[in-house]
This record gives structure tokens, sequence and C-alpha cells, in this order.
């Protein structure tokens, strides 16, 4: 790892009209810049972050994530812009790659290139067949010459293709003396960083143009662009799976965290939702189910099942409208109807619907213990702190408020009361 990496990450984001700085939006269930930490540190371990607005929130969230990276906070009010940011910033190795904190798309494959060769500066570039509104990159026997805002094109500059994706690899040492030349003598009164790629042309130093895909080097800038690097980074997610054994019915309506994991043969069904670490062996998940931070192994979900966080299933059966919430079920039945919060319930057992574990008092969360071959009967309501203990029968209607001792059935019934005529009487109505 002889690269230096930095991410700027200052900008105030103004187009996504959010209180969220840009940087921290998500996309499959990771803020935009940790997907370009992540990319980063497969090919560098010295990799520095230039934040500004939102600044402590933007550090909290990375010191919270990671441990092994250098935070730079940018003097925007003297130095503005992205050659501003790169003030003060002492870097490892020889050379130092230059990223962008909103784009989240970019993949270890394209690091790889824009660090490669020798070069004193690599620049990315793509080939747009419309490239109205962007810079123009002039090449001239496979270097960059100059870099031609729109214009300022001459209608012959116009129809050049190639336009600047805005990443570079540079000297290290190049940078540090560039940097410090850089001037604001321009329209926005700011720092481009742009403007060491003529430094460099000027000095007859090598620009080399790396030619990259316009997918994995798109800004996200906006709400909808954030939306459409989704879609991108979902469709990478789900092909990469299904590719591994995951089968998928209607792979465009299910949604995947990129934190989540598979193993052996899974089966997700239409409308699936996979949310956090969750860690999938062996499950079929069915239509519309949702599964968060939770591990699912040789067991299924659904249809229309929630699993909510700090949940283990193994070898169990959840059905439909059944929410289970941090509870470890192993060999267990639920079919239909029920909520099952703060529970540990063993082998063999059965729920029957419109089961409720009752965990809340109002203040505290408290948990229900559930030995192994316990049917529990309709309609049951398990007040906790409760422990029920092997080989019971829990009869249908029964509130449990006390311990339930091995082999008893527990049942609590109001006597069934039954008035003849009652009806006519009422409605006043003849046989």
């Amino acid at each position: 790892m002889s690269i230096s990496i930095v991410i700027l990450a200052a900008g105030k984001g103004s187009r996504m009209k959010s209180t969220t700085p840009k940087v921290l939006h998500t996309i499959s269930g990771k803020p935009m810049l940790f997907h370009a930490i992540d990319a980063s540190l497969k090919i560098s371990d010295d990799i520095t972050v230039v934040i500004y607005h939102q600044a402590p929130r933007v550090r909290e969230a990375i010191e919270k994530e990671y441990d092994n990276i250098n935070i730079h906070i940018q003097d925007a009010e003297q130095f503005p812009g992205t050659g501003g940011a790169m003030r003060g910033i002492q870097t490892k190795y020889q050379k130092t790659l230059i990223l962008n904190g909103d784009m989240p798309l970019i993949t270890q494959n394209s690091l790889n290139a824009l660090t490669s060769g020798d070069a004193d500066i690599n620049m990315s570039v793509i080939k747009l067949n419309n490239p109205s509104g962007y810079g123009r990159v002039i090449i001239e026997n496979g270097k960059v010459k100059e870099i031609i805002e729109e214009k300022d094109c001459t209608p012959i500059q116009k129809e050049t293709k190639s336009v600047n994706a805005g990443i570079y690899c540079v000297s290290s040492e190049l940078l540090n003396r560039y940097i410090p030349k850089l001037n604001n003598n321009n329209a926005q009164e700011e720092y481009y960083l742009t403007d060491i790629i003529k430094m460099a042309v000027d000095e007859n130093r090598t620009v080399a143009p790396i030619f990259v895909s316009e997918e994995e080097f798109k800004g996200v800038n906006s709400k909808l662009d954030l939306a459409e690097a989704e879609i991108i980074m979902q469709n990478r997610i789900k092909e990469k799976l299904m590719l591994s054994g995951v089968i998928m019915r209607f792979p465009d309506s299910i949604y995947i965290d990129c934190r989540a994991s598979f193993e052996g043969e899974c089966i997700l069904e239409n409308g699936v939702t996979i949310l956090g670490k969750s860690k999938l062996i062996n499950a079929h998940i069915k239509t519309n189910s949702v599964i968060e931070d939770s591990i699912i192994e040789d067991s299924g979900v659904g249809p229309m099942g929630r699993i909510r966080p700090l949940s283990h299933l193994k070898d169990t059966h959840i059905g439909n409208f059944v929410e289970v919430k941090k509870s470890t079920l192993n060999g267990v039945k639920a079919g239909h109807l029920s909520y099952l919060g703060d529970a540990s319930i063993d082998e063999g057992s059965n729920i029957g619907a419109g089961t409720i574990t009752c965990n809340y008092d109002g203040k505290s969360k408290h948990k229900t213990t559930i030995g192994k071959n316990v049917f529990v009967g309709s309609d049951t309501q398990i007040v906790a702190p409760v422990t029920i203990s092997d080989n019971v029968i829990i009869g249908a209607g029964t509130t449990v408020t006390k311990d339930i001792k091995k082999g008893s059935l527990a049942i609590s019934r109001t006597p069934l009361k039954i008035v003849a005529d009652f009806y006519y009487r009422f409605f006043g109505k003849g046989k």
C-alpha cells in the first residue's frame, strides 16, 4: 500500500435540500462517504477525509465507524474550493489520490487504474456522447494538454467528447509545490484543484488521461442523484449475490443492505427487504417480509413477516403478520398474527395466533423465556418477566402472569354465559 488518499467531503451540498450533510446520506444502508472510504481502504492505509460543513457531525460519524482515518478540517473561510481543501494536508506516500466523498459508486478496479503507471499526474476522464455543460479535456499524443471550460471552447474544441471526471492521482512532491501556488483570481473567488493540471503541463510534466466509466464516477448532488445511485448500487449487490447462489424472485422489487451477508442456498421472494448487518443461512424469506439486523438460519419467514433487530431464528417457521424483536427462537413455529419481543423460545414449541409477549411495562423491557415443547394457544398474553418451563400447554385466551412449571396446563377463562332468546328481546323481533 504505497498510495495516500485524500477524500474531499467539505461541501455544503445545498442541492440536496436537507439538514443532513450530503456525504452522510445513505446508499444501500451506508453513508455515501463510507462507500468511498471502504473502496480506499482496499488500496491504502493512509486516508485523509477533508470536512468543513457540519464538521462535528461528519467527524463523529466517521470516528464511530473507523479508527484509522485522518480527519482534516478545511479553512473554507480563507481558502474555499477544491484547491483550498488540499491546503495543509501532509500525505505519507509518494503518490496521492484525490477522491470526492460524493462518488459512492467508485470501485477498487478503477482506483487501481488511477494509481497505475509512472505519470506525474493521472487524471480521470469520461467520454460522453453529449458533453454539453462540461469542460473539455484536450488530449494530444496520449497526454492531457489542457482543460477548457465550455464557454471558452472553439467550435472544434466543443466537438471533443472527453470531460474531466474530477479525480486525480498526483505526485505528492508536485502536490506540495502546486497547492500553495493556487490563487482565487476567478469569478467564484475559489481555489480550484484543476489549476494544477495547467501548472504541470507548463512544466512539461506528464499528465496521463485515465478513461473511466461514467457510472462509477457519478457524483451525487441531489435527491434524484441519490435515488439513481441507489438503483445502481442495488443492482450490483443483487447481481453479485445471485451469481453466488441466492435465488431472487423479481429482483427489482427486492432491497438488500450492502452490509447483509448470505450463506448456503437462500431464497428471497418479491418485495423482500433485508436491512443492516443481517445474516441469512439457508433461509427462505417470503413475499413482503422485512429482516433487520438479525440472523435467519435454516428458517422461513413470511409472507409479510417482520424480524426486528437482534433476533436469531434457527430451524424456525415465522408466518404471516408475525413480528419478532430481540428474540432467540430455536426450532419454533409461529404461524400467524403474533408479537414475540425480548423472548427466548426453545425447540418444539408452537406459538398460536394472536399471541403477544407483553414485554414493556411503560418504563422497562422484560424477558419471556419459553422452554421446549410448549404449546401456546391462540389469543394468549404472556406478561414478562416470566418463565414457562418445558412440556407446558397454555389454553387459548390465557393471560400468563406467573412462572409455569414443567408439564403443567395453564388456562384462564371467564365462564361462558348463555342467555336464551336474548337476541329477540333486545331487537324486539319475533321468532
